[in-house]
């Protein structure tokens, strides 16, 4: 599995773990959506990291 791949299952195995502080939160449990939201910017830090390893995979191959 190359470093993209890997980040991107990061990703979804963190968005996944979401899913029962977001029930809670919808229940009203204020928080699990403190928690929710750490996730979300840890999800945003990752996604950030997945565009530059692409953007400097891509960049090698140009040059």
């Amino acid at each position: 599995m190359n470093e993209i791949e890997t980040q991107l299952e990061a990703m979804y195995q963190t968005l996944l773990a979401t899913q029962t502080d977001f029930d809670k939160f919808r229940a009203g449990n204020k928080s699990a959506g403190t928690r929710l939201r750490k996730s979300m910017q840890d999800i945003k830090t990752m996604a950030q990291e997945v565009r530059v390893t692409v953007q400097n995979e891509k960049n090698a191959v140009v040059a």
